[in-house]
């Protein structure tokens, strides 16, 4: 009798715990135990030592707090997990072949999600911790918490081969949060797997970033090419990015299971008008005062407009509008090398080879940045080495024209010149 009576508050405060979660929005509430995710240690230092986190060092910080909720706060009882739906109204991948507009990634077409969430789940956790006298702490991807395999330990789903957590219900389409706390709740069952044979997810992804299913090297990950890294992104990548020009959600478009969710209804999460596939020429024209305008309370923001511009003139020199050259060109006197290089790669990409080697020596005599100037010297490489192709293709053995040849040589910078760039 006493145990039973014991349990009956934990149900009662659970019921009214999910009731008060779906007032604020959350699709979805589930519970797991701390020590639900055993393997993650083990998973994440695999993931750590095959280099696959890239440059995000953070991950590597700390595994024994990210990998156990205990060691994070050694107090936790009961992790709730929430999920809100965002699931898009329309095709996320259509502006993909809009190949002079951009393509935002469908997380980020609206206010910053860790915004909204957080200050719902601090409701949510306030509700708790007057009801049930309890401690509480809440997460949104803002503390070394692993909430995919937590929330696959609390039944919200699984996570699918492109590591994304999948719902039955909402496909691929949820954000999670967390709630840490010292209340002792009743658990629900874990997630079922129902991948089965599908690689939809896999096959789809433009740069084979999955060396195995659920294995995902970073490093060649268009989300986090175009969001995490800061430096000039790998060459044989670029021509793969298409006009992403933040985030990439190819892997999540393609799964079944999302032919069962629905529209999110969170009208903050609601794709804008504004991030439906923006001109490239029109974000080309953005200042640091009129990107921070213009992505004001959006993820995009977080990137800054350096960034930002790095990704949308690859984006341009994939479109293979020549119109474009102009708006590229105004961006090879920027202050910023990452922007300058990637207009420099714009231009080899839409220029004539010979255009290109005229333009060069201009700006190459007093490029102060070696990676601009690696950029040049790539771009001019390629030129020749196009212009000896169609020269085989055509039968015919007619040298490099001479300009061509004298640009294609390396130029370095003088060591006592060290002046702007004319």
């Amino acid at each position: 009798m006493r145990e039973r009576s014991a349990a009956r508050p934990a149900m009662s405060l659970r019921d009214a715990l999910v009731d008060r979660a779906r007032q604020m929005g959350f699709d979805d509430v589930r519970i797991t135990s701390p020590d639900a995710i055993p393997h993650a240690p083990e998973h994440l230092a695999a993931w750590l030592e095959a280099g696959y986190a890239g440059s995000m060092t953070w991950m590597g910080e700390t595994p024994e707090r990210r990998s156990d909720p205990r060691a994070l706060w050694s107090e936790v009882r009961s992790v709730v997990m929430l999920g809100m739906n965002y699931a898009p109204s329309s095709d996320p991948l259509a502006s993909l072949a809009m190949r002079d507009r951009a393509t935002i990634s469908v997380y980020a077409r609206n206010r910053d999600y860790h915004d909204v969430i957080k200050g719902k789940l601090k409701q949510v956790a306030g509700f708790l911790a007057s009801a049930g006298g309890a401690d509480v702490k809440v997460f949104v991807d803002t503390a070394p918490v692993m909430e995919k395999p937590l929330a696959e330990a609390a039944g919200l789903g699984w996570q699918g081969k492109h590591s994304v957590l999948v719902s039955r219900q909402f496909g691929s389409w949820l954000f999670l949060g967390a709630i840490f706390t010292t209340a002792e709740l009743p658990f629900d069952a874990p997630g079922t797997p129902l991948c089965g044979s599908c690689r939809r997810c896999l096959t789809i992804c433009p740069t084979a970033a999955f060396p195995a299913p659920y294995q995902l090297d970073a490093r060649r990950c268009i989300s986090y090419l175009t969001i995490e890294h800061k430096g000039p992104i790998d060459r044989a990548l670029r021509p793969l990015m298409g006009n992403r020009v933040f985030g990439c959600d190819d892997c999540l478009a393609v799964c079944p299971w999302n032919k069962f969710a629905e529209a999110g209804r969170e009208a903050k999460i609601v794709a804008g008008a504004d991030y439906r596939a923006p001109a490239l020429t029109e974000l080309a024209q953005l200042d640091d005062a009129a990107f921070r305008l213009r992505f004001a309370g959006s993820p995009v923001k977080r990137t800054g407009r350096d960034r930002f511009m790095r990704n949308v003139l690859i984006a341009i020199g994939n479109s293979g509008d020549p119109a474009m050259v102009p708006v590229a060109g105004e961006k090879l006197t920027e202050d910023n090398p990452l922007v300058r290089g990637a207009a420099v790669w714009a231009l080899s990409r839409l220029l004539p080879a010979a255009t290109f080697a005229a333009l060069a020596p201009r700006y190459m005599m007093g490029e102060p940045d070696e990676s601009v100037m690696a950029e040049w010297n790539a771009g001019l490489e390629e030129g020749l080495a196009e212009n000896l192709a169609e020269s085989l293709d055509q039968e015919r053995q007619v040298p490099a024209p001479r300009e061509i040849r004298q640009s294609a040589v390396c130029v370095t910078r003088p060591s006592e010149k060290a002046g702007k760039r004319p």
